[in-house]
């Protein structure tokens, strides 16, 4: 089957397609190397340089006619979407309304998008479940939440299948460190480097950390299973980023304490998301626990 990944060159959309190729599918890769990294590309994948809001992408879809879209390129940082919403909005919005549209013209059979925990705000219990009221605190968690309801009005009115994946804390190797990089990242290279890094807020706040290869996993299952349907990828396990800090400072050795800085606004004090539709209906769990995860996302750091 060939399958066109947007935002196949960045940190959780190049392992989807290293996973994708590695079963034997033909994999097109859409991305504009905002933050993406075009050494993440695998090189049995072809590759387009474009934007996925650029009106001329209909000739990708036209050139290679894919059969399933698996739709990771996004505006991905909660504090640039507060900065700068209407960018937040015109990316994870109407870029994902522009790849709907060719997957209309095209007769894609299915679109598989990644959502986020940030859709539900600040939860009302724990773990949290897809029934579970939305409600964003942050630009980014509207913008990712949107296109879900774009997804389904295409779904009833042309027919096209759909499966949104809605993910917790992602980690692991090709993280990008600098800038808007997750804390796992941020934290291997500061401490890599001997640097002390930053904790906003008291690090007792709660994340469910889910391993990048999990998340390349559900995705593959869901090219199959899990038609119609919005379900969590987490490991339903709650760690604060004090534990965090901790487990990562015994792997590494090292012997600094954090520095500790005030909160930052839009986010969410605790959050772990329930996954057992997901190990339901897609018959996928994860399978890297946290440590061993950290393990290799610091020995890849290391050897890089």
């Amino acid at each position: 089957m060939k399958i066109m990944v947007t935002g196949g060159a960045g940190f959780i959309g190049s392992h989807i397609v290293d996973k994708l190729i590695e079963g034997g599918h033909e994999v097109v890769v859409v991305d504009n190397l905002s933050t993406g990294n075009i050494e993440n590309i695998n090189g049995r994948a072809a590759f387009y340089n474009i934007d996925i809001r650029d009106q001329e992408l209909y000739r990708i879809f036209e050139l290679e006619k894919p059969g399933i879209v698996i739709h990771h390129a996004a505006q991905i940082d909660v504090q640039t979407s507060i900065r700068q919403p209407a960018f937040d909005g015109d990316v994870n919005i109407l870029g994902t309304v522009n790849i709907l549209e060719q997957c209309v013209k095209y007769g894609i059979k299915k679109i598989i998008y990644a959502s986020s925990a940030a859709v539900y705000g600040v939860p009302n219990y724990l773990p949290v479940d897809e029934n579970h009221a939305v409600d964003p605190i942050s630009y980014y968690g509207i913008s990712k939440h949107t296109p879900e309801h774009y997804i389904k009005a295409y779904s009833l009115l042309h027919g096209l299948k759909y499966t949104i994946l809605r993910y917790a804390n992602i980690y692991g190797p090709r993280q990008d460190p600098k800038g808007e990089g997750g804390v796992v990242s941020i934290f291997t290279n500061r401490m890599l480097n001997g640097e002390r890094p930053m904790i906003f807020g008291d690090g007792e706040q709660t994340r469910d950390y889910i391993y990048v290869g999990d998340i390349a996993e559900a995705n593959v299952k869901a090219l199959q299973l899990g038609n119609n349907e919005i379900m969590n990828i987490s490991t339903n396990t709650k760690t604060t980023v004090n534990e965090l800090f901790s487990l990562m400072s015994s792997i590494i050795g090292f012997a600094g304490k954090p520095v500790y800085c005030e909160e930052r606004k839009g986010d969410i004090k605790h959050s772990t998301l329930d996954n057992s539709k997901a190990r339901q209906l897609l018959g996928w769990e994860p399978k890297v626990m946290l440590a061993e995860g950290l393990r290799k996302t610091i020995n890849s750091v290391r050897n890089y």
